[in-house]
């Protein structure tokens, strides 16, 4: 299991954590001190990761086009927090 924190700008932190199998995301979690709304949206970003291939275009892009959704309100991260999180933790995972 790869592990990956990011402290975002005004000092929220993000953390990822993934385990990565045969080139795909086996299992990914995201916690931290960001607000994401409705709560169970996190999951769903976490279900449309998993099972993707461990790749940066792929991975960037899910989480990109996942946070264009109208009913999801984020605060204390950015999408692309998401993204510099998520890719770092697959870096270490390598």
């Amino acid at each position: 299991m790869s592990k990956a924190e990011l402290k975002v700008k005004g000092g929220k932190l993000v953390k990822c954590r993934l385990d990565v199998e045969e080139g795909y995301i086996k299992n990914i979690k995201y916690t931290g001190d960001f607000f994401l709304h409705p709560e169970e949206y996190i999951e769903k970003l976490e279900n449309s990761l998993t099972g993707a291939a461990a790749s940066t275009e792929i991975i960037k892009n899910i989480i990109e086009e996942f946070f264009k959704k109208p009913e999801i309100t984020l605060i204390g991260a950015s999408p692309e927090d998401f993204v510099k999180v998520t890719l770092s933790c697959l870096e270490a995972y390598k």
